[in-house]
C-alpha cells in the first residue's frame, strides 16, 4: 500500500540516505540541506531531500551529470522525474521505494568515485 502522508513519504525518502550518511557530511546548498563530500567544491553534492508545497523532492546530484542511472528504471519511477536531478513524489509505495534505493546506490558509488 503506498504512503500518501507527506510527512511519512518525507521520512521514507530520508530514510534512504540514511546508509551515506557516515561517509559524507551534511551542508546547504540555496538553503535546501543536502549531503556531500567533506571538503566538495561549492556545486558538488550528492543528494537531499526538499518537502515543497503539495509534495517531497528527492534531489539527486550525480543523476544530471549521469542520466544512465536511470536507464534500468521502470516507467512509473521514470514519471517522477521532474529535472535533470531530482525527483517529486506525493506518495511512495515500497515497490517503487525499493526501485529508488536501488538508483540511489548507484549514484553513491559514481558520486564516490570522483573523490
Amino acid at each position: 500500500m503506498a504512503t500518501t502522508d507527506l510527512k511519512a513519504v518525507e521520512l521514507r525518502l530520508r530514510a534512504m540516505l540514511d546508509p551515506y550518511r557516515e561517509h559524507l557530511v551534511e551542508s546547504k546548498i540555496d538553503s535546501r540541506p543536502v549531503l556531500r563530500r567533506k571538503r566538495a567544491k561549492k556545486g558538488d553534492w550528492f543528494a537531499g531531500v526538499h518537502p515543497i508545497e503539495g509534495a517531497v523532492e528527492l534531489a539527486l546530484g550525480p543523476m544530471s551529470e549521469q542520466p544512465e542511472l536511470l536507464d534500468e528504471s521502470s516507467a512509473t519511477l521514470q514519471r517522477h522525474k521532474v529535472s535533470a536531478s531530482a525527483f517529486r513524489f506525493t506518495q511512495i509505495d515500497e515497490t517503487l521505494a525499493s526501485e529508488l534505493e536501488t538508483v540511489v546506490a548507484r549514484a553513491f558509488l559514481e558520486y564516490m568515485k570522483k573523490d
